[in-house]
């Protein structure tokens, strides 16, 4: 099985996951036996900075990947990826090796579309708009990050509370 990760960077199995799928300068292709990691790879999103609809998960379905995590997408791109025959799943964050971890321990799984702004489809934005808008990107990943942060804060409470 084959794996994509949307990264902020190609350091592999330990880049950032990047918050929205469509916009990730990267994807980290990590293929998987036998829940053993047997390759990684990072590509280049050769949509970076502008995609149409449907793009980036063509993309995605030419790297040979069935699962695409990440973490957010909009509805319309859990439908271009699941028509590709490609499982789409949100809620990744931190690094690629913990979201990878989540996934294959059946922590992480489904995808649920964004709603939360005009770039994921809850309105369509202008071709081009939102790929070029710096400060709405910078915006986004802030917030994933908040997010990332209060996971990650409750994570260590569990922890300290087992021990």
């Amino acid at each position: 099985m084959r794996i994509a990760v949307s990264a902020d960077d190609g350091q592999g199995i330990d880049s950032v996951v990047s918050p929205h799928f469509g916009r990730c300068p990267y994807f980290i292709l990590i293929d998987v036996e036998a829940r053993e990691v047997t390759r990684i790879s990072a590509v280049k999103n050769p949509f970076y900075g502008s995609h149409q609809p449907g793009q980036v998960p063509g993309f995605i379905q030419a790297q040979g990947a069935s699962v695409m995590l990440t973490g957010g997408m909009g509805a319309r791109a859990v439908g271009f990826f699941q028509q590709y025959g490609i499982e789409p799943v949100t809620g990744a964050l931190g690094t690629v090796r913990i979201s990878l971890e989540r996934y294959l321990g059946g922590e992480l799984k489904g995808a649920e579309a964004c709603t939360t702004s005009q770039e994921h489809g809850h309105g369509i934005p202008a071709e081009g708009e939102y790929e070029q808008d710096e400060l709405g990107r910078l915006k986004e990943e802030i917030e994933a990050l908040r997010g990332q942060l209060g996971d990650a804060v409750d994570r260590l409470g569990k922890v300290i509370k087992k021990s």
